[in-house]
């Protein structure tokens, strides 16, 4: 009897061992022998081509999901600003490019004038829904936001694909895209269109693909108003992004969105989100009451950031019996979405969150009266929670 082994060399040893596979495969029925060849040839096959598909670019397979299917709802989250409804375009633009229908859907209101303006100086067709129900399709490509919220029946709606940048665990079942590293989801809009070789400056009535003005113009903006004009959260593909899309803007139509009239109520809480702020060392907050326009809440933030000497601000007011907070920060030591979180921890029902240099948050008014009772002093109890959470003594 031979062993493997045996032989001092190794490779007669080695060759021993094969003989029997060999003798084996010999001995197999044609029909089978050639059955076995073909199965494998189909695994390398299907390897090749699964190698392939994970290999080709983000908006080549978006494309190609888009294709698969006769309609999709595109959906915004709750009152959407010029980055979701500029990203919403984008998808939209690209399933019409393959035939598909594609209906704008979004919860909520638009009422902040930057957001009014983006929509009717692009011309842009929402439809607004209070349930999943009047959801268009069962296709739904959820836009700059990765869970579904804001509607009667959202925890129920599963999106068959996510483009994003914000944190989150939300996925599609057929496609995601969540980049938290880049500071706006127009961003990766954009580069769909560099992948599928569409032409910011081309010719639309040619056979070449072109970005339509609005589409190149919206993303832009879409980009600056969610950077602060790349100020804030920026990353390289902000930058690389604009200078793709600059030859197709039209900066009539950029100036007209970025510099719309602004209405008395805002002005009146930004006013009073200066005048009557509360500072302690480099932080501010401030309790602007009630107020009529809940997007004030926030412009008056980023007002009151622009105070000398304040790094990190809060600002809160009451619309429509919630409690809204909005804060801003320039300061390395506080992250405003975890400093939100962390104001709100204990209080029943409410949320918070965002990213280091903004955030935001909901509190119900009565959760909120309930914990100011328990001290007696009012909204002052909030405000002292936000300095500590601020601070970092509220963990």
């Amino acid at each position: 009897m031979r062993h493997r082994g045996v032989d001092s060399g190794g490779i007669g040893g080695d060759t021993l061992v094969l003989e029997p596979a060999a003798e084996t495969l010999r001995s197999l029925d044609p029909l089978v022998l050639s059955l076995l060849v073909v199965a494998v040839g189909g695994v390398v096959v299907g390897v090749w081509w699964l190698v392939r598909w994970l290999r080709r670019p983000p908006g080549v397979r978006l494309r190609n999901l888009l294709e698969s299917r006769d309609e999709v709802a595109v959906l915004l989250h709750p009152n959407p600003d010029p980055d979701a409804m500029a990203c919403a375009m984008g998808v939209a633009e690209i399933a019409s490019s393959v035939d598909t229908d594609a209906t704008l859907q979004f919860p909520g209101e638009i009422r902040h004038q930057e957001n009014r303006a983006f929509r009717t100086v692009l011309g842009l067709e929402l439809e607004r829904i209070e349930a999943a129900s009047e959801l268009v399709a069962e296709a739904v490509v959820l836009v700059d936001h990765n869970t579904p919220r804001g509607f009667t029946g959202a925890q129920i709606v599963e999106p068959v694909a996510v483009v994003d940048h914000h944190p989150g665990n939300g996925t599609g079942t057929e496609f995601t895209d969540v980049r938290s590293d880049y500071g706006s989801a127009s961003t990766i809009v954009a580069a769909y269109f560099e992948e599928l070789d569409v032409s910011p400056d081309g010719d639309e009535t040619a056979d070449e693909p072109a970005l339509s003005t609005a589409l190149a113009t919206g993303l832009l903006y879409g980009i600056q108003s969610d950077t602060n004009h790349l100020t804030r959260g920026c990353s390289w593909a902000e930058f690389e992004a604009c200078g793709y899309l600059y030859p197709g803007i039209d900066e009539d139509l950029l100036d007209r969105i970025a510099n719309p009239q602004v209405s008395d109520d805002v002005l009146k809480t930004k006013a009073r989100a200066i005048t009557d702020r509360r500072i302690e060392g480099s932080f501010a907050v401030c309790d602007v009451e009630s107020v009529t326009n809940v997007d004030a809440i926030s412009q008056a933030a980023d007002e009151l950031l622009q105070l000398e000497g304040v790094t990190a601000v809060a600002v809160y007011g009451e619309y429509d019996g919630t409690i809204h907070v909005s804060g801003r920060s320039r300061d390395d030591r506080v992250h405003m979405g975890e400093t939100l979180r962390h104001a709100v921890s204990d209080v029943p029902m409410a949320n918070a969150g965002g990213h280091a240099r903004m955030g935001g948050g909901q509190i119900p008014v009565d959760y909120l009266e309930a914990i100011e009772t328990e001290d007696g002093r009012g909204r002052a109890v909030f405000d002292d929670r936000l300095f500590e959470a601020m601070s970092g003594s509220r963990r």
